[in-house]
Formats: structure tokens, C-alpha cells, sequence
């Protein structure tokens, strides 16, 4: 029997993110994985005590039920697109796995390296906002730091967008 699988997709609702998520479910998830969203939120201060817990340790496992209620998301201080929502929702049903969101809140590549441990994943797919190569230098890469530093493997999905 197979272990397990655990794919992580880092969404943003962007065009780029949405392109990385597709291809996960159209060429990575099959029959019994688990697809879990990696969303990092900026770094806030929040008055709520569970707020404050999961600054440090990230949310808890969300389950697609939850995900698309706009009540709970608004908790998590989350708008996710109805695209987004509409694939991981076909792809729910139709490959038969299930889908689970994470959220994290503070720097990106700090935060997607620590949900490919912690979790922990068995694969990462994320896209490429495809910067130039000065704001690349400025601003840094997400996805370049996470392909040097992540503990499994990871596609980085190039979108038009």
C-alpha cells in the first residue's frame, strides 16, 4: 500500500497561483491524496486571543466545507475567489481526494518552508509572478527561495498571466 501523499499548492488568489493550483490537480493529485493550500497572509497585530495562537503556529487544517463559507473566512481574514473555490471543488469530486487549506501569517518564504515541514508535505507546487530579473534582485524571489531551501520537491508552475 502507498503512503499517504501530501501536496502542498502556495495560493494567493493571483492569476499565477490559480495557474499553479490547476496544473497540481491536473497533473499531480490523484485518487486518495491529499491537497492542502498553503496561503500566507501579511504579518499583522491581532486583539483576538486565537489570532495571536495562530500567528505563531499557522491555522489549523481547514476542510473544504469551511473554506467556502464566507463566515469562517472572514475569521481568517481570507477572500478566496470563486475560481479557486470552483477547482479545488471539482477536483474534490471528480479525483476523489481531499482538500484542506492552511493558513499562515508573516513572510512567505519563511512560511512556506515551515508548512513543508510541518505538515509535513510530500510535494509543493507554487507559481512564478514572473518579476524581472532587477525586481527579482530588489525584491527577492519567493519561489527561488523555496526551491533552495524546501525538504521535498517542488514545481514551480510559470504562468502567462
Amino acid at each position: 500500500m502507498e503512503a499517504e501523499r501530501r501536496i502542498g499548492v502556495a495560493v494567493d488568489f493571483s492569476p499565477c497561483s490559480r495557474a499553479a493550483l490547476k496544473w497540481a490537480v491536473d497533473n499531480v493529485a490523484r485518487k486518495g491524496d491529499h491537497l492542502i493550500l498553503v496561503i500566507v497572509r501579511p504579518e499583522q497585530v491581532y486583539e483576538h486571543g486565537e489570532m495571536q495562537l495562530w500567528g505563531v503556529t499557522g491555522s489549523p487544517l481547514i476542510p473544504l466545507v469551511e473554506f467556502s463559507d464566507v463566515h469562517i473566512m472572514n475569521k481568517y481574514e481570507v477572500k478566496p475567489d470563486p475560481e479557486t473555490v470552483d477547482i479545488i471543488t471539482t477536483a474534490a469530486s471528480q479525483k476523489e481526494i481531499t482538500v484542506l487549506v492552511k493558513i499562515y501569517w508573516g513572510d512567505a518564504r519563511e512560511k512556506i518552508i515551515e508548512a513543508v515541514d510541518k505538515i509535513p508535505l510530500s510535494f509543493l507546487v507554487m507559481g512564478n509572478r514572473g518579476l524581472g530579473k532587477l525586481k527579482r534582485a530588489i525584491m527577492g524571489s519567493v519561489s527561488n527561495y523555496v526551491v533552495n531551501n524546501a525538504h521535498c520537491p517542488v514545481t514551480v508552475v510559470k504562468s502567462d498571466a
